[in-house]
């Protein structure tokens, strides 16, 4: 895939922001942004689903270990439910990059959409997580926050094994839904969920 070069902004503080579970029917949905530093390269980025799971949790460390800067934000359950999943990953990215410790110049966003609200000129990049390594960076720092956000939730709901699907609708999920209902940590306007409700 042909990588993704700016024809706007040529600075260094160009962050890359993706967020993470747009699919799952459970937890929260979490954005990251990144501004990487030329002078510390780091090898091994791509997108985050194409890594393995001990690949994501090293360069994880190393992406907060080298960026110039890093923020990691979320939107809420009830956010979600509320505004939809496309709204609330857009709000979750905004709180990411203006959470941001050294202010950005431009923004490079994963996928067709710019959020609202941010504080500099912004792209979107369609499959930006496998054509630039910030937004490389940005979809590993959101996958690994989240994927550990839920595994506690597993040990809080151990009998929906969101350890293993991640909150995503596996046959083993839906199965534990049809057992023992919906928990708190549900979105409860997804589809399968929806059905539960009004069953």
């Amino acid at each position: 895939m042909e990588p993704f070069v700016s024809s706007v902004y040529f600075g260094d503080l160009l962050a890359g922001a993706d967020e993470a579970g747009r699919g799952p029917l459970a937890g929260e949905v979490v954005a990251a942004a990144v501004i990487l530093d030329p002078n510390k390269p780091i090898a091994g980025l791509a997108d985050s689903k194409k890594l393995t799971e001990k690949k994501r949790e090293a360069l994880f460390v190393e992406i907060q270990e080298k960026a110039l800067a890093y923020a990691v934000a979320s939107a809420s359950i009830e956010e979600i439910d509320q505004l939809n999943i496309l709204h609330a990953s857009m709000l979750a990215m905004s709180r990411a990059v203006n959470q941001l410790s050294v202010r950005a110049e431009h923004v490079l966003i994963d996928g067709n959409r710019v959020p609202k609200d941010l504080p500099c000129p912004a792209e979107a990049v369609v499959k930006g997580d496998a054509r630039h390594a910030a937004i490389s960076a940005a979809s590993i720092l959101a996958k690994v926050t989240r994927d550990r956000d839920i595994v506690k939730m597993a040990a809080q709901y151990p009998q929906y094994g969101f350890e293993k699907h991640k909150g995503y609708p596996t046959a083993q999920h839906l199965a534990a839904l049809e057992l023992y209902g919906i928990t708190p940590i549900h979105r409860r306007t997804f589809g399968p969920v929806k059905k539960f409700l009004e069953g």
